[in-house]
């Protein structure tokens, strides 16, 4: 169990990491997947393990312990940490908003999205909600374009967002809530809204494609 320690900046520093049996069993799995001496191919897996076991983020002692699970320099491993946003290194809120702000999410009104998580969660981005639910971080392309303006919250995504769509999604969150993943309009996956015009049976006569 992971011991921790006041810090001057509000970052707590934790200063023993290690994996519990459950997540080292599925980091060997991850490492199994390499060629003897390429074990650090699996630094990201091991660090998405290692965040997931400490509450959502990294400190340096969980860094540390992955670096010398894989054999590595330390420093090549905040190199990896620093890098991916999906990698937090302060403590962060229960449901970790990502808002894309890259050029399609942005015409289609991720400012707006932007706004609702803002006003809804009572704090700016980066920063961690007085009831300990939220923080909300701006980041780049996350491969939703077609179906901007999206967030992923965790490991799932929402999609044609506005404003006030984005702050029932919070709204529901609040509740304890499992809000619909994926499109938060009439459309399925990213066939045009309101059902498909063309194409709407299978070439044999098969039924109509279904609507979401």
């Amino acid at each position: 169990m992971a011991m921790i320690t006041a810090d001057p900046t509000d970052v707590p520093v934790v200063v023993d990491f290690q994996f519990t049996p459950e997540y080292l069993a599925l980091a060997r799995e991850q490492i199994a997947q390499y060629p003897a001496g390429r074990q650090a191919s699996a630094v990201i897996a091991c660090l998405d393990l290692a965040q997931r076991q400490h509450d959502g983020w990294l400190p340096r002692a969980a860094m540390d312990y992955v670096a010398g699970l894989l054999d590595m320099a330390p420093i090549r491993v905040y190199e990896v940490a620093t890098f991916y946003t999906m990698f937090q290194l302060k403590p962060r809120g229960k449901h970790l908003l990502q808002v894309c702000t890259t050029t399609p999410c942005w015409l289609r009104g991720s400012d707006a999205v932007m706004k609702a998580c803002r006003e809804a969660t009572g704090v700016a981005p980066g920063q961690v909600s007085a009831d300990g639910l939220f923080t909300t971080v701006e980041v780049e392309c996350m491969g939703a374009c077609v179906n901007a303006p999206m967030i992923q919250i965790n490991d799932t995504y929402f999609e044609d967002l506005d404003e006030a769509s984005t702050k029932r999604l919070i709204a529901a969150l609040k509740r304890g809530e499992t809000p619909k993943p994926g499109p938060q309009v009439d459309r399925h996956t990213s066939a045009p809204e309101g059902g498909p015009t063309t194409l709407t049976t299978i070439p044999g006569g098969a039924a109509p494609l279904a609507k979401s």
